[in-house]
């Protein structure tokens, strides 16, 4: 069985996968995603998919970029600085949904394949990815389902990886200047190279694949929950924490700018309506306060 990458089929899968992930998504939301293929001058371009605005989905965006350059950027070399300043290539799909009821959870995911050489020529590639959930108004059975989809895409290729990249994703999306995670975890993982091309390809589209099943039965149950101004409030102000992450730590964000991609797609990301406020506390024994004391402190979901 050959490990030699071979791009073009990584490729094909990425583009079938947005197709999908956009398809569920208008069959959910009732509104068409708008279509937006940009090219970028330094080499390559890609595929946004986004809505604002409609009626479950606040904002939606599902990018497809590949993107190559002459000298990989330091936010993509900062394990490997053997290939700091090599040719690269990049390709991924990458999504984030902020749904307009507080009660159904934002959600992130992504799948990517890079391909460089060392400084003597020999090639190197890997894979990284994964998908985490950020709720308001956290349920249990949500939280639970949703790593259970995690770990059910992972147990074929070992069932070591779902307890390592559960760890790593807890370890990843962790605001360290709040000491708070920015959700309830899931997975990721980066860097990713040891089962082969064939194999870790593989456990790639096992992840991409599960994202649908993960998510949407969430999403479709929450998103008619009756809600008012202070859940909205709320909301607004806990989506203040992505905006943070994802500015200051998030290293999908670095690279796109430092690569000198789009800024447009790079901030999808971003949620459109956010409120911050001075030392802020939930009410002791509230809906709010919850979040904090039950569900953003790391814990094993499928066993507790």
């Amino acid at each position: 069985m050959s490990s030699s990458p071979t791009p073009s089929a990584v490729k094909a899968y990425l583009l079938d996968l947005q197709d999908r992930i956009v398809q569920a998504l208008e069959a959910v939301d009732g509104a068409p995603f708008l279509r937006d293929a940009w090219e970028r001058p330094e080499g390559g371009g890609g595929i946004s998919r986004l809505t604002e605005d409609s009626t479950v989905l606040e904002r939606g965006g599902v990018n497809f970029s590949h993107v190559m350059g002459a000298k990989l950027p330091p936010s993509a070399a900062a394990a490997r600085p053997d290939l700091g300043g090599q040719p690269w290539e990049a390709m991924g799909v990458s999504l984030v949904l902020h749904p307009r009821n507080p009660y159904a959870p934002t959600v992130h995911m992504n799948v990517r394949f890079f391909t460089t050489t060392t400084a003597d020529g020999t090639p190197a590639w890997w894979m990284g990815g994964g998908m985490d959930l950020t709720p308001y108004y956290a349920d249990a059975d949500d939280v639970r389902h949703f790593h259970q989809s995690c770990q059910d895409a992972l147990a074929p290729f070992g069932e070591e990886l779902h307890p390592r990249f559960k760890r790593w994703c807890d370890e990843y999306f962790y605001l360290k200047h709040r000491q708070e995670a920015r959700g309830v975890g899931g997975i990721f993982f980066d860097d990713f190279h040891a089962l082969g091309f064939e194999d870790s390809f593989a456990m790639l589209r096992s992840v991409g694949d599960s994202f649908i099943g993960a998510y949407l039965p969430l999403l479709e149950k929450r998103k008619d929950t009756p809600y008012g101004e202070r859940e909205r409030d709320f909301q607004a102000y806990r989506r203040g924490r992505y905006v943070e992450f994802n500015l200051v730590f998030d290293r999908g964000t670095l690279f796109g700018l430092q690569s000198g991609g789009r800024t447009e797609a790079i901030l999808m990301s971003m949620p459109p309506i956010v409120k911050w406020r001075y030392n802020w506390q939930p009410q002791p024994g509230s809906p709010e306060a919850a979040l904090y004391s039950d569900f953003l402190p790391h814990r094993d979901w499928l066993t507790t």
